[in-house]
């Protein structure tokens, strides 16, 4: 492998977790009743403690989302 597929490997899976990351809080933030009702059909919860988890789990994916996609990528940006 060179230095070239690497890039393209990390350009991809940036594009792709960006997308999620960005479909996933535009979810929560334009329609988080639809989420939540959607969510607690499976899962008792109550509403605050999904809006506790919805935070947590896009703060967590968002730092995964920042150190092994974007950062990598970045970095072979400048190497290459």
């Amino acid at each position: 492998m060179d230095v070239q597929i690497i890039t393209n490997f990390f350009m991809w899976c940036t594009i792709i977790n960006g997308s999620i990351l960005l479909f996933w809080a535009l979810f929560i933030l334009f329609a988080p009743n639809w989420v939540y009702q959607t969510q607690s059909r499976w899962i008792p919860i109550s509403r605050e403690a999904f809006d506790v988890a919805m935070y947590a789990f896009i703060g967590l994916f968002k730092v995964f989302f920042l150190m092994f996609n974007l950062v990598p990528y970045l970095s072979l940006l400048l190497i290459g």
